[in-house]
């Protein structure tokens, strides 16, 4: 039973705390559109798309009004394109991907992810074809998100591919230069990915899910730091225990817009994802967070350890709260997404080395981080490999979403605007990566992965 009190606090957390449902997404299996004509399966993509998700907008407006809760973004995942595409007698994916986009302007949606493929083992012909349309598919549409995974605990790293994807995003930048490299910031190299993440811009409908699918993410970092506040100078398993308490109720928000929404749509319910995902508004930030525990800036010494304890918490949360909690549940760091993370990046505190560091224990990875123009395809690809490193062995899902900024140095600003903010320009290491790159193969499987 809601009591008087639980629906003021809602209100309180909405109106003042930034609470907010992220995103409602809709993954779609396309598998049934393939056809040897790429021009028939372009076709049954943008109608399927449109078919299935031609009222996802309106129903997500009808929930905002009626519950007074805010949904940011109403957005589609599909299944992998380089599967889809691989019937088809051609050699250039752009037009799937332009296919999407056009679905998504049809469909009044934010977002569509699933211009990707899985390649943490090794490349299909149809896999090579994909990555090698990104950088123009991204360079000419406007909502199209990509992602490849090259790695996985159980399979290792696929360092052609990593190689690969160094370059993509090298080209892709390029491609976008006008717009500060912005392609890049529609581009996620993946280890362990996981196939019902509804957040962007990694989102894919993976082949395990049903024809359609309703998963929600949620965000709540600015509720987080107020809670924390009540409980200055106590104890971690204080802290430990009211992060818990809020997730719950931030969690339970969610699973009420998911199942509405499923309800409405006549489409399966499928998870909540409950992820600390900031934004650039001052109140809604996770280096915020840290530093109420008792940091003076994000990025000094005890950030790791901050991190993980609120991203441990959140889980634990979030998990009472709803039997289906998945996606990448946790706390993100997207440094252009984050007031905190920007200012404490432009100040040196938070370095490459030290984001690397806590992606360890938080929900992805290296998230919208600019570096100099000029930084070379192998370096990418070298930072690419230690991400994907730490995901293999610790069995996580590891990412890296990344702009080389064409003409930027470090300390120029990089403006991408609306929830993707501003990134300061970091530095990279000077020293060379490219020997280790060129070896090419791939990195085997660690020990962990034999649990059968």
């Amino acid at each position: 039973m809601i009591n008087t009190s639980e629906i003021l606090q809602t209100i309180q957390m909405i109106d003042q705390q930034h609470l907010d449902i992220r995103t409602i997404t809709m993954g779609i299996s396309l598998l049934d559109c393939a056809s040897v004509d790429a021009k028939i399966a372009c076709n049954n993509i943008y109608d399927k798309i449109c078919r299935k998700a031609e009222r996802l907008v309106a129903v997500g407006q009808e929930i905002e009004r009626e519950f007074g809760i805010p949904i940011v973004n109403k957005r589609v995942s599909v299944t992998p394109i380089s599967l889809v595409a691989a019937a088809s007698d051609t050699n250039d994916y752009v037009p799937f991907a332009e296919s999407m986009d056009r679905a998504a302007k049809a469909c009044g949606i934010n977002f569509i992810g699933g211009f990707s493929a899985l390649v943490q083992k090794g490349f299909t012909e149809s896999d090579r074809k994909l990555i090698r349309s990104i950088p123009q598919a991204l360079a000419t549409t406007d909502f199209v998100c990509s992602s490849v995974n090259i790695g996985s605990t159980k399979a290792g790293i696929n360092m052609d591919a990593v190689a690969e994807m160094g370059r993509v995003i090298k080209e892709t930048s390029l491609l976008t230069a006008d717009r500060a490299g912005f392609g890049c910031a529609k581009l996620v190299v993946f280890c362990n990915a996981v196939e019902d993440n509804p957040f962007m811009a990694g989102a894919f409908h993976g082949v395990g899910e049903g024809d359609c699918v309703i998963n929600v993410g949620i965000s709540g970092p600015g509720v987080v730091y107020h809670a924390l506040q009540e409980v200055k100078g106590q104890p971690f398993d204080l802290v430990a225990e009211t992060i818990k308490k809020t997730a719950f109720r931030i969690t339970r928000m969610g699973q009420l817009v998911a199942r509405e929404a499923s309800a409405r749509l006549g489409v399966p319910f499928g998870i909540v994802d409950l992820s600390l995902a900031p934004t650039p508004a001052v109140g809604d930030s996770v280096a915020r967070i840290l530093e109420e525990m008792g940091l003076e800036v994000c990025g000094t010494h005890g950030t790791t350890a901050a991190l993980a304890l609120l991203n441990d918490a959140v889980k634990k949360g979030g998990v009472m709260a709803s039997s289906h909690v998945g996606g990448l549940s946790g706390a993100f760091i997207p440094v252009s997404e984050d007031e905190g993370m920007i200012a404490a990046a432009s100040s040196g505190a938070l370095t490459l080395d030290k984001l690397e560091a806590m992606t360890c224990v938080c929900s992805v990875g290296l998230d919208m981080i600019a570096v100099p123009g000029d930084t070379t395809a192998e370096t990418i690809s070298a930072v690419i490999a230690d991400e994907a490193a730490i995901g293999m062995v610790n069995f996580k899902t590891t990412a890296v979403r990344i702009i080389p900024a064409p003409g930027k140095v470090v300390g120029d600003l990089v403006e991408f605007g609306g929830l993707l903010g501003s990134a300061p320009v970091i530095p990279v290491h000077p020293f060379s990566s490219a020997d280790f790159i060129h070896r090419g193969g791939r990195i085997p499987a660690p020990m962990q992965s034999l649990k059968n």
